[in-house]
């Protein structure tokens, strides 16, 4: 069992101070990774675990052992100094034998193994999208993690892949944990729950959905101008739904609704908090996420759970979560799109069919697996490098 470990209970701590359970547009993504692993992780004869965050929520929703800071790592100023100069002395001083980085980069020295789990590489494809700071130290920290941690834990191939390119990381360091939705995300189950708030948010009859950040990666200009194509080709009765607060560089999202004459079609409807999105997924008729790149790619796989149909694009992680069970398209090829949705909403037979294969595609990813995969990493670095020493050369 402890093939070659010390007979005592092994110590993980986590560095999870990105968790925010405010519920916040921002603390989407990454930050339900972490919610997620951390409810999926419980002690075991071999292995206990201990949380350094500043959540003051935490205890309420894990079943681990909390250190809080007193310090606002809410700023991502004194989290970089918290990780890179605190972090060593609480690593000692809570007796650590490992630790997980949840967020990309771990500390410059520490006399402890370590893994990372990196995301996405957005910093560097996108980086317009990310003030100069934060890339240059998501940048190093990546690297860093390659270079120094013991595995490094990507959430989907195409990270891995990602990192293998632009980092020339060696594949064998890094392992693929997945993601999933959570249990929330299933069919309707109570049509007065469903009524309700279709009536509360007064929402059209039929409508196509997008759920995501307003902002140039989701590729929501085309989508809105396929969109546009599809509705005078097929006449189809349906709106476009969008949920997600306005991030950043959405005006030619706004223009390509202008341009198309179909602003009574298009409706935004702004953040919609966590408990709401498996009721937004349900009453959707068709789900469309043409997003140019993903880590992983959540919403398409939460939209399938709730069997929805789900049209999205073949690029980056897409295909590795949605497999053949949505249709995908080039991201840059709006007439694709459009076809696709006609299709959709114009088949029955395709239509029942994808929903099908969604419910399907979507019990292949569980929080329960990510953590087991995850915990076996675990086991096998502490067999490997106990005691093992990391100190940036």
């Amino acid at each position: 069992m402890n093939d070659g470990m010390d007979l005592r209970q092994q110590h993980i701590g986590l560095n999870a101070h990105l968790l925010n359970l405010s519920g916040n547009y921002r603390s989407a993504g990454i930050n339900w990774y972490i919610y997620h692993l951390l409810q999926n992780l419980s002690p075991t004869p071999d292995l206990k675990y201990t949380v350094f965050l500043n959540e003051s929520r935490a205890r309420e929703h894990f079943r681990l052992d909390i250190v809080r800071s007193q310090l606002p790592t809410f700023k991502p100023i004194v989290r970089i100094l918290w990780e890179q100069f605190a972090q060593p002395f609480a690593l000692k001083k809570n007796r650590i034998d490992l630790l997980h980085a949840l967020a990309f980069a771990g500390p410059l020295a520490t006399t402890i193994p370590w893994i990372a789990t990196v995301y996405d590489l957005s910093f560097m494809l996108y980086p317009q999208s990310f003030n100069t700071a934060n890339r240059v130290y998501l940048t190093w920290g990546v690297r860093h993690s390659l270079r120094h941690a013991d595995r490094v834990i990507a959430i989907s191939a195409s990270t891995k892949r990602d990192m293998v390119r632009l980092f020339g990381a060696s594949p064998n360091k890094i392992d693929v944990v997945y993601c999933a939705s959570d249990d929330t995300f299933t069919p309707a189950k109570d049509p007065t729950t469903i009524a309700e708030f279709r009536r509360r948010k007064n929402l059209p009859e039929k409508f196509i959905l997008h759920v995501g950040t307003i902002e140039p990666r989701k590729n929501l200009a085309r989508l809105v101008r396929a969109f546009a194509r599809a509705k005078r080709s097929a006449k189809f009765p349906h709106c476009l739904v969008l949920v997600g607060a306005r991030g950043w560089k959405y005006a030619d999202v706004d223009a390509a609704i202008e341009q198309a004459d179909i602003k009574d079609a298009v409706i935004f409807a702004g953040y919609a908090p966590q408990n709401e999105l498996p009721l937004w997924y349900q009453i959707a008729d068709l789900f469309a996420y043409p997003s140019i790149y993903e880590g992983f790619g959540l919403p398409p796989l939460e939209a399938m759970a709730c069997g929805t149909p789900v049209v999205t694009s073949n690029a980056s992680a897409i295909p590795e979560v949605v497999g053949d069970a949505a249709i995908t398209v080039a991201p840059d090829d709006e007439a694709a799109l459009g076809d696709a949705i006609i299709r959709v909403l114009t088949d029955h037979a395709l239509y029942e069919q994808m929903v099908a294969r969604g419910l399907a595609q979507a019990k292949k990813f569980s929080w329960e697996r990510a953590a087991k995969k995850t915990t076996a990493i675990y086991r096998a670095v502490l067999s490997q490098r106990p005691g093992a020493a990391h100190v940036l050369s």
